[in-house]
């Protein structure tokens, strides 16, 4: 079996990948495997971190502006399109995969349509409740459009060949235990709490989340990872203004961007993030309390809808960006971890919400495509 696999930008597109070559590579040892990506995009650090091999192409999008600087850089933008589309069709020729699958980004765009144009068959996966554009545009042609959530059907073209799936885990995921990682990571029997913004960072998660991370600097109470993302390197610093070096606190791990976030997560009591589709999997899967802060900045509010299913089945709390300050963050890690009935109904709630079969769907709708193509 030789796969294509096209997705990246950021680790809500790229994880799924990852998450479905693993899947691949268990059930196929032999299969061979291949990502296309992003140049210069997180994707060319993570996919070979995994241990899979990545080409590149570049491509980026365009700006919703009718400004001259926008309009200028759109024209340089169609330029890369037309340069991405012959970069992806080179690979795919070269490569010759029996299928290829996307799981969106800019990226995914100019591979997967090249990919139809060639007549490989492909399948695409969409992971939130609100269909990007470039699922939308790849979907007519897909031999399959996985689903994480029914509610994406409803947005899309009728005539697509739908299958519910459910968001793609990496096993790392599902098999991650919390003695063990807190005994990895060193913890002791304090609460440890778990909070990032994205691989890029959120400002105002790093502005609120910096007090009681100063706090727990100070006085030892919690122990806490923190991922301040890639525009956040002013961070540290912050927290040393507000009297926590984190380099002479032991119980303080601060960091541009989390590699093992398996470990981290499975470890964590309590976490403190953005309501992406597939770090919510994550957090259902592995049955974990937490504060969800949506992104305002999303199509279609979809961020904020995601976090209230979770706090509709008791699962999360939810804080929205126009309402967060130090405070408010602070006295909800507080109330979580000092209730201890309240910390295991938020974790039975998440773990009643799980698909975690997704990995088996996804690789059976694969091998599925696959069979017809032989017919």
């Amino acid at each position: 079996m030789r796969v294509l696999l096209a997705g990246g930008g950021t680790a809500g597109h790229i994880n799924p990948a990852i998450a479905i070559a693993q899947s691949i590579r268990q059930h196929c040892a032999d299969a061979q495997i291949l990502f296309v990506g992003n140049e210069g995009g997180l994707e060319q650090r993570l996919v070979p971190g995994a241990g899979f091999d990545i080409k590149t192409v570049s491509i980026r999008g365009f700006q919703r502006s009718l400004r001259p600087r926008a309009i200028v850089r759109n024209v340089g933008t169609v330029f890369k399109a037309v340069s991405a589309s012959s970069a992806a069709k080179k690979i795919i020729r070269e490569f010759s995969p029996d299928i290829c699958v996307g799981t969106g980004g800019y990226v995914s765009g100019p591979v997967i349509q090249a990919a139809q144009k060639l007549g490989i068959p492909t399948v695409i996966h969409e992971q939130n409740a609100y269909p990007g554009v470039t699922t939308k545009m790849l979907s007519k042609k897909a031999k399959r459009v996985m689903l994480a959530m029914d509610a994406a059907r409803s947005r899309m073209d009728s005539g697509c060949n739908f299958v519910l799936t459910g968001n793609p885990v990496r096993p790392q995921i599902i098999l991650a235990d919390k003695e063990k990682a807190r005994q990895t990571l060193g913890l002791d029997s304090r609460p440890m709490v778990l909070s990032f913004g994205g691989s890029m960072g959120a400002r105002k998660i790093n502005e609120s989340v910096a007090s009681v991370i100063a706090r727990s600097g100070k006085d030892g109470r919690y122990q806490h990872i923190h991922a301040y993302g890639q525009y956040g390197k002013w961070f540290p610093d912050l927290l040393r203004e507000k009297g926590a070096d984190p380099d002479k606190c032991s119980n303080l791990d601060i960091r541009e961007y989390i590699d093992n976030m398996d470990v981290c997560l499975a470890a964590a009591d309590v976490v403190v993030c953005r309501c992406g589709a597939i770090t919510l999997s994550e957090i259902q899967i592995m049955g974990k309390p937490s504060v969800l802060i949506p992104s305002p900045n999303v199509a279609e509010n979809h961020q904020y809808h995601n976090a209230m299913a979770l706090v509709e089945r008791k699962a999360a709390s939810v804080i929205e960006e126009k309402d967060l300050t130090d405070e408010k963050l602070t006295a909800e890690i507080d109330r979580l971890l000092s209730d201890e009935a309240l910390l295991a109904e938020y974790a039975a709630g998440a773990k009643s919400m799980a698909i975690d079969d997704a990995n088996e769907r996804i690789f059976a709708v694969i091998t599925e495509v696959l069979a017809e193509e032989k017919k």
